[in-house]
């Protein structure tokens, strides 16, 4: 497959990562024969560095450097959260205002990998900022209501912690749509079955940051994929929406 290449320049590539395709090689995943870094590799031909990560199920931009030593001077643009991310997600239930969420997240260890890891480390800090888009009411039931309703949210995380996004919205009580760990598992079957969305409704739409050589701001827009394009058009939410959405943020939110 080819990977579309959202930027590219001499010190950093782009790439709109599809959805249920890893970042890289992982032995958790050993049936894998896809992954994004390798295919990049092969489809420009030079080696990649990957400057941060996407959940398998989530889709969006991601970056990598073009060597490792931009790699190493681009690296604490992420851990001093000098980059904003903005995202999109379909939720369940309709969120009426927008606010910023600051609930501490305890480290979500993996049952394989961190098994000897300890479980009592204390909770982080976890920042998010959300914004409600749009909604819609859909005439299927899902429990002892005739109808349903989900609604269209934008997210800027402040904080990085595992699985922000989709524990802060399952915390809220809206999880994400598609969401097998924190979300609702009757709402992912009936998306599922109707809608044929079978992935989880996260998208990474914005990364936006100084370019450490240039100097100049930079903002990487990855636009949604032919599932996300679909459940728009049937729920009558214009994609221009979403653009809109990201236009707005014209000025950095500052220090995340």
């Amino acid at each position: 497959m080819m990977l579309e290449i959202l930027y590219q320049d001499p010190y950093f590539v782009a790439v709109n990562k599809p959805a249920g395709m890893l970042v890289h090689r992982s032995w958790l995943d050993k049936h894998e024969t896809q992954f994004v870094m390798q295919t990049l590799r092969d489809q420009i031909g030079q080696h990649v560095f990957p400057l941060h990560r996407l959940d398998r199920p989530t889709s969006g931009v991601l970056l990598f450097a073009l060597s490792s030593e931009v790699a190493a001077k681009a690296m604490p643009l992420f851990a001093d959260h000098q980059m904003e991310k903005q995202y999109f997600a379909i939720v369940r239930g309709w969120i009426e205002e927008g606010g910023v969420l600051d609930y501490p997240l305890k480290v979500e260890l993996d049952k394989i990998a961190d098994k000897f890891a300890s479980q009592e480390k204390e909770a982080q800090e976890a920042i998010t900022e959300y914004q409600p888009l749009a909604k819609v009411e859909l005439p299927y039931s899902t429990g002892k209501f005739a109808t349903t309703r989900y609604g269209l949210v934008t997210l800027w995380p402040k904080t990085g912690r595992k699985h922000q996004l989709r524990r802060h919205l399952a915390h809220l009580r809206h999880p994400i749509v598609g969401d097998t760990t924190h979300g609702d598992g009757k709402h992912n079957a009936l998306f599922r079955k109707e809608f044929a969305a079978h992935r989880l409704l996260l998208h990474a739409a914005t990364l936006r940051f100084t370019h450490p050589f240039t100097g100049e701001p930079l903002i990487i827009k990855a636009p949604v994929d032919a599932i996300w394009q679909d459940l728009m058009a049937r729920f009558g939410w214009s994609l221009e929406l979403l653009e809109a959405s990201l236009s707005e943020r014209i000025e950095p939110l500052g220090r995340l």
